[in-house]
């Protein structure tokens, strides 16, 4: 497979096609006249636009803006208070690397590893559940963070069943409801949407379609490369111009209407979708996930007495704009902290934490200024 991947990547980055596909864009773009505020809800999507400069192929009237979808950027800082108060009470406390690294309001789980906390760095529930096992004598906490692409298997395990010592603090958001929120948000005045592809792999088109029924604005479900986000967003180009707006699949060869039916089942039968609060931005309907009553005894806060919260104050450090980069309202450059006090090696906000993080991905990238546009 190490030998064949490169050949199979090389047509998803075809720079001839790409040309093609710009081309289509910038002719569409004309027709159209109008400005066109397009949105996407993944850090991946980011990545890729921003790592292969394709704001700056796009014509001056199409505009492409990240919104709320780096998993370590919305994970409320509550969350993480919680999580550093059980590792510095002695528990130990599991969670993904570039989550072990974003402040909640004072500090993160590496400070808390600082000063002599138990914080294990793991790869997925798997080693969690492992660790807990090999450790009976000791009481183990699985920060579980992200969306919907990581949820299906933290609900295996627990419908597998898992040691007793081992309990869950869940913070895990559903893609579908922050989109379709954005969606019908005025706020923000998007025209068109890019769906993240990994998390419709999961959840299906079926559960954006009633946004769509009360919106009617454009999507397409996109895959990660390249040419897969050109064309995705020629695709909703096209229904702009001809004003036949819908829910568009260039993820062919991932995505469904229906999804992964069994893994919608395993999260089904183990968490309900409650309102989910999005980290300095707002509680978003049925975003959340919760553990069903009959797993009480695996649930943290539960275990533990913790009660479920939004932190409002103290979310970040002075002069931060976080929550308004997270909501695609201004881009980093615009943030006063950006590349001056807050970096990659020296990150006050998350979006600069997490490898998804938008302000990460431009630092990265070393964009200092605001993306300029092709004149045509």
């Amino acid at each position: 497979m190490s030998d064949e991947l490169p050949k199979i990547l090389k047509y998803y980055r075809n720079p001839t096609l790409a040309k093609s596909i710009t081309e289509k864009i910038d002719e569409l773009a004309r027709k159209i006249e109008e400005n066109i505020a397009i949105m996407h809800v993944c850090g991946s999507h980011e990545w890729t636009i921003t790592h292969y400069g394709i704001r700056a192929l796009l014509p001056e009237n199409v505009q492409v803006r990240a919104g709320p979808g780096c998993p370590v950027c919305i994970t409320p800082a509550k969350d993480i208070d919680d999580a550093v108060k059980l590792a510095l009470d002695g528990v130990v406390v599991m969670t993904y690397g570039d989550m072990s690294r974003s402040k909640g309001t004072k500090m993160s789980l590496q400070d808390a590893k600082a000063l002599g906390a138990d914080v294990r760095i793991i790869y997925g529930v798997q080693d969690a559940v492992q660790m807990a096992r090999k450790e009976p004598n000791k009481e183990f906490v699985f920060f579980a963070v992200g969306m919907d692409t990581t949820a299906p298997a933290t609900a295996y395990e627990i419908l597998s069943s898992v040691p007793p010592n081992l309990s869950f603090l869940v913070s895990y958001r559903y893609t579908p409801s922050i989109q379709g929120s954005v969606m019908e948000s005025n706020v923000l005045g998007i025209d068109a949407f890019i769906s993240a592809g990994h998390s419709a792999t999961i959840t299906g088109m079926k559960p954006y379609y009633e946004y769509f029924l009360r919106t009617k604005k454009p999507v397409v479900f996109s895959g990660f490369e390249p040419l897969d986000i050109l064309l995705s967003v020629y695709m909703l180009l096209r229904q702009i111009y001809e004003n036949k707006p819908k829910l568009e699949n260039e993820y062919t060869r991932a995505v469904t209407w229906e999804g992964n039916v069994k893994a919608q089942n395993a999260m089904e039968k183990v968490f309900d979708l409650e309102d989910g609060y999005v980290r300095g931005v707002a509680v978003f309907p049925k975003a959340g996930f919760r553990l069903k009553d009959e797993f009480k005894h695996v649930d943290t806060r539960e275990r533990y007495g913790l009660k479920k919260g939004i932190s409002t104050e103290d979310e970040y450090v002075t002069g931060a704009r976080c929550g308004e980069v997270v909501m695609g309202l201004i881009d980093p450059p615009e943030c006063p902290l950006y590349m001056k006090v807050c970096k990659p090696e020296d990150p006050k906000g998350a979006p600069m934490v997490s490898q998804e993080g938008t302000c990460w991905i431009w630092a990265h990238h070393k964009i200092t200024n605001l993306v300029p546009k092709c004149k045509r």
